[in-house]
């Protein structure tokens, strides 16, 4: 066999491989496993309830990531020494290279998710979290070690590389969880976990310092990464997901109503309209990730990430710089913009199990705009109630895009594929925070460099632009999600290349330009289709619950 063939062969092979990894996302139990999992401990009934608090703990623990900038001038002391600053008079790190094992970190936790995310719906949260919190573990011991050692590069490997491939797996594992037991809520549910990861960055921010007064710096590592662990298994044993047949509220996991005997509420004649109305039911999970709404989701989510990752993570400095305040208030600033996070999560998540999770997002994409529009005016005049507002409120609103993005992801893809569509979603999260964060150091460092100091506001509001035009590209996009079932099976006309609705109303955009249906008009339509579906003489399930295949 020649060398071109045994290629070929292994690159089939390996390109077979990822289509089978990011299709199957079936979850096959024992019957043994599914009476277990009706118990916790001591034989005490499971009651999906005591998912609220453990996945809040688990993620708040998770959200010790966040807390990452404390450790990073006593790393930098530790490894490299310090010299007396000339201008402060003040001893600080010779090297600042910490802050980079946080960029590693992110990068490595929206892989991470990507990569696991299909491996974590076939063997269940509990396998996955367990696995994830002794790589986190493992990860916080090699970076002890390396800080211990000064070796930087075990410091990156072990907290960078273990440590965010650990807490990305960790952090899916609960939201999937409860998107499948909360039908009901599922916004509920999902601003609820996550709020926990934001949480987690107030709480366990202020440990640290104490702690490595008392112990040292490397014992410290080893001390929260031992806490961390047994919390965490302790939290791993709570976590299932429900059995085959349940049911909450009168309908299943997909939101399907049921009667008391358990069978969706549609006779033979309807069952074709029941799969029109849910279009994530049965959708394959490549044929989710590949869809055209789920691109347009993917960078909708990166407008909404970019200025909560990139701008915010300056705004100590900014407080300090711009308006003059003391470390003391710029401190207390960063810890109330924390709580706005956090509640912006849970806001935004309940709310959109009313409002919806694109008018919700419609909401913070729209509000984001207006505020890094208006922001370089107001830094400018210094108008520092007027910032402080602006900033607590995009703050908000990022932590709001988190809170309802695995709800929006249930919704449109069913729940068998959150976990993996919610783990490729968070790249770009991942994305806005490393690319995004080394975009805008650079053109700060730049700005520097070519005279301008850091008591301008043109220093940063020159990085608001292009964080603008961001912003404005995902809120764009935004429009283009196709949430109604009418919008995601109706089949293209001639020329379309896309859709959207404004105030109700279908809207087609094509070679034709743009024409705007009627209600008569998109209900004969739909009446139409769904006709020459029912009277197919076998009707292909995957056809139907494929909004692209028209």
């Amino acid at each position: 066999m020649t060398n071109a063939a045994t290629e070929g062969e292994s690159s089939n092979a390996i390109v077979r491989a990822l289509l089978n990894h990011y299709s199957d996302t079936q979850y096959n139990r024992s019957q043994r496993t599914i009476e277990n999992e009706k118990y916790l401990l001591f034989k005490v009934p499971f009651n999906r309830w005591t998912m609220f608090p453990t996945a809040f703990l688990f993620q708040a623990i998770c959200g010790s990531l966040y807390a990452w900038s404390v450790f990073n001038d006593p790393i930098d002391a530790y490894i490299f020494g310090t010299a007396i600053n000339p201008a402060t008079g003040k001893a600080a790190p010779v090297k600042h290279l910490a802050a980079v094992t946080f960029y590693i970190a992110v990068g490595c936790f929206g892989l991470s998710a990507a990569i696991n995310g299909p491996w974590l719906e076939r063997n269940g949260p509990k396998l996955a979290a367990i696995i994830g919190s002794t790589i986190f573990f493992l990860g916080n011991m090699i970076a002890a070690i390396g800080i211990y050692s000064k070796i930087v590069a075990l410091l990156y490997f072990g907290y960078g590389v273990l440590g965010g491939a650990g807490l990305g797996l960790c952090y899916i594992s609960p939201v999937s969880a409860l998107q499948k037991w909360f039908p009901d809520r599922r916004g509920l549910a999902a601003g609820f976990a996550v709020c926990g990861f934001g949480a987690g960055s107030i709480i366990l921010a202020k440990i640290p310092e104490p702690l490595i007064a008392a112990v040292g710096l490397p014992l410290t590592f080893v001390i929260l990464g031992c806490a961390y662990f047994v919390a965490m298994i302790v939290c791993c044993l709570v976590f299932r997901v429900p059995p085959p047949d349940f049911q909450v509220n009168g309908m299943d996991v997909y939101r399907n109503k049921v009667n008391e005997a358990g069978e969706i509420e549609a006779n033979t004649s309807e069952k074709a309209a029941q799969q029109f109305r849910d279009p994530g039911q049965g959708m394959m999970l490549s044929t989710a990730i590949f869809s055209k709404e789920y691109r347009i989701m993917y960078i909708m989510f990166f407008g909404n990430s970019i200025a909560g990752l990139v701008f915010l993570s300056r705004l100590a400095n900014i407080v300090k710089d711009i308006f003059n305040k003391d470390t003391g208030t710029a401190a207390t600033i960063v810890a109330i913009n924390g709580g706005f996070n956090l509640g912006g999560r849970l806001f935004f998540s309940t709310v959109s199990d009313k409002l919806g999770r694109k008018n919700s997002f419609f909401v913070m994409l729209c509000s984001q705009v207006i505020i890094l529009a208006t922001l370089p005016v107001i830094m400018e005049r210094q108008v520092y109630w007027a910032f402080l507002l602006e900033i607590w409120i995009l703050t908000a609103c990022y932590g709001g895009g988190f809170g309802c993005i695995p709800a929006f992801l249930c919704d449109m893809f069913g729940p068998t594929n959150i976990g993996a569509c919610h783990g490729i979603i968070l790249t770009a999260w991942s994305l806005a925070g490393v690319g995004g964060g080394l975009l805008f150091t650079e053109i700060y460092n730049h700005l520097l460099a070519n005279g301008h100091t850091t008591r301008e506001p043109y220093i940063y509001s020159t990085n608001l632009h292009w964080i603008l035009a961001i912003a404005c590209v995902g809120f764009l996009f935004l429009l283009f999600v196709g949430t109604n079932v009418h919008d995601r099976l109706l089949p293209r006309g001639k020329g379309e290349f896309a859709r959207l609705r404004v105030f109700g109303r279908l809207v087609r955009i094509g070679t034709f330009g743009i024409k705007m249906l009627t209600k008569d008009q998109e209900e004969a339509e739909w009446e139409e289709f769904v006709d020459s579906q029912r009277n197919a003489h076998q009707p292909s399930h995957h056809a139907m619950a494929d909004p692209h295949s028209s």
